[in-house]
């Protein structure tokens, strides 16, 4: 463990160059009195650690000065070809340097460790794209992500649900969400969110992009999609469900799934069914949402949606009357 730990902080300086103490000590997840052991251990074996003192001090190697521990473990080894990530490399135009690098590495390995690296590829494959539902066209992928690494402005004809619109963006990352590809790009200073199969053209353009002051793009993300859930969900419905009731539901989507996986198995109807919460976007869609659920899930309430159910039901009955 503290072999690895002394190598990571050759490799984290030799990457991003003077790094202050306590940076050093958060990347490790050590303490900064941890950190200074592992300095002195590091100067001792002849590694040209020096420290600079001031306020932009900090820790870094001599220049020039390269480490030659550049070996792989077997399932640091193993993992290169578990992430390689295929389908995705290839939607991003990288498919052949993805697979070349995994080639370079495995010729590299030791013979023994050949047979697991090659095994890694063969039995775990990445298909994000969800059942029932083809790849979005995205014709306009390889140039949005040239922008993202260049770091270029990116000019787009964008079709929203509203309308299509032209607009300069300055692109900040790419994300892979359920299948789709998803531009964040900020755009009067304010970071926002472009599916890429709705991108009707691109263009590159000469100017470098601005990026937001301390841009997290997973942490972004996240707070993103946790702010979706709460804007799109704008109230709750009761319900009563069987057994088979409650997978059907998790499977409507995550929100859905954390609500059946808290619900209590004692909140039982008389019939034995579990009693729950769940949370709708509006009466129109959650009708047709439980609609397809009966009879293993029932609308207890609100009223609106019990009877937008009720009345559903009666013009289907209707229809095959």
């Amino acid at each position: 463990m503290r072999a690895s730990r002394l190598l990571s902080i050759q490799m984290l300086l030799e990457t991003r160059g003077r790094m202050s103490a306590t940076a050093l000590a958060r990347a490790l997840e050590v303490s900064v009195r941890t950190l200074y052991r592992d300095v002195d251990e590091l100067s001792a074996a002849g590694v040209p650690v020096y420290a600079e003192r001031g306020r932009n001090g900090g820790f870094a190697l001599l220049p020039g000065w390269k480490t030659q521990l550049t070996g792989l473990t077997p399932a640091e080894a193993e993992a290169v070809f578990l992430s390689g990530l295929a389908g995705p490399a290839a939607d991003l135009g990288l498919g052949e340097q993805v697979q070349s690098a995994q080639l370079k590495v495995l010729a590299s390995l030791p013979a023994q460790w050949q047979g697991n690296a090659r095994r890694i590829s063969s039995r775990f494959h990445l298909d994000p794209i969800e059942w029932y539902r083809e790849a979005d066209a995205m014709p306009h992928l390889p140039t949005v992500s040239q922008a993202v690494w260049e770091e270029r402005q990116l000019a787009i004809g964008y079709e929203s649900w509203s309308r299509t619109a032209s607009r300069v963006v300055h692109p900040l990352g790419l994300v892979l969400k359920a299948g789709a590809w998803y531009l964040v790009a900020a755009r009067e200073g304010e970071a926002r969110t472009y599916r890429v199969a709705n991108v009707l053209a691109a263009e590159l353009l000469p100017d470098k992009v601005v990026r937001p002051r301390g841009f997290d793009l997973p942490a972004w993300w996240a707070a993103a999609v946790k702010r979706f859930e709460s804007e799109i969900f704008t109230g709750q419905a009761q319900v009563a469900a069987t057994e088979e009731g409650l997978v059907q539901l998790r499977r409507i989507g995550a929100a859905y799934a954390r609500e059946v996986a808290e619900a209590p198995r004692t909140s039982r109807g008389k019939d034995g069914r579990i009693v729950l919460r769940v949370p709708v976007e509006s009466v129109a869609q959650a009708a047709g949402q439980f609609l397809r659920l009966a009879p293993e899930v029932e609308v207890l309430g609100p009223a609106p949606l019990r009877t937008a159910v009720r009345q559903r039901i009666a013009a289907a009955a209707r229809l095959y009357r």
